[in-house]
């Protein structure tokens, strides 16, 4: 996988991907993540890529020339299979949605900031908008860096246990359940027997039980009836 990242803020990105499982996944050349600072695509003496909104109001708008130049230069060397405009008002990101991009080959997020974008921009060059949540964050950075996250651990090869992403949160549309550690006993607070009988099968009896106990106590929504 091939991600691409339009900034105008590339340094936000640096401890990002330099670091865990980002990191060995690019090492091992199962991912790549390339980040791209808009301003120099911008024909601004002072490399603005912002300016006033039209109609008047609070703050700045991206522009759309220094977007479209970037975005088209991107494409005349690979194709990609979506342009995603980090935003908080795209369709709030889940696993399903991870689990179907981390099939894909090659991808483009743009980072808005300011006010947004020109909306011509959505209009003709993004072909999907995602949200991490409904809350505002001052740049799409952070929202960029946690898709890319998402993908790229769910890649074949990246995690030491191929079974491990299976089992998160969310998979099934439950929680996690709780794990455990040694010690056995730590200040009088034990481990449940169950986990240190040796009968699997009971043990993933329990972990089921407790995945849908604690799926239905903190977040409800994710389970039917």
């Amino acid at each position: 996988m091939r991600i691409d990242i339009i900034t105008i803020l590339p340094s936000l990105l640096d401890g990002p991907f330099s670091n865990s499982i980002v990191q060995r996944a690019q090492d091992k050349g199962l991912a790549e993540v390339h980040v791209h600072d808009l301003r120099p695509y911008s024909n601004d003496k002072h490399k603005r890529v912002d300016d006033y909104a039209y109609g008047g109001g609070a703050g700045m708008v991206m522009t759309i020339e220094p977007i479209d130049r970037c975005i088209n230069t991107l494409q005349s060397k690979l194709d990609y299979d979506e342009i995603i405009y980090m935003s908080p008002d795209g369709e709030r990101l889940n696993q399903a949605i991870c689990n179907q991009m981390s099939s894909l080959k090659n991808i483009i997020l743009l980072c808005g900031h300011y006010k947004g974008i020109d909306e011509r921009i959505r209009e003709h060059l993004i072909t999907r908008e995602i949200s991490i949540g409904d809350y505002v964050l001052s740049g799409g950075e952070l929202a960029a860096a946690v898709l890319a996250d998402s993908l790229i651990r769910l890649l074949p090869g990246v995690l030491g246990d191929e079974t491990s992403a299976l089992s998160d949160s969310f998979q099934d549309d439950l929680l996690s359940p709780p794990v455990y550690t040694r010690p056995l006993d730590y200040k009088g607070w034990t481990v449940p027997d169950i986990l240190t009988s040796g009968h699997q099968a009971k043990i993933e009896g329990w972990r089921h039980d407790q995945a849908v106990l604690r799926t239905k106590e903190r977040r409800p929504g994710l389970i039917g009836d």
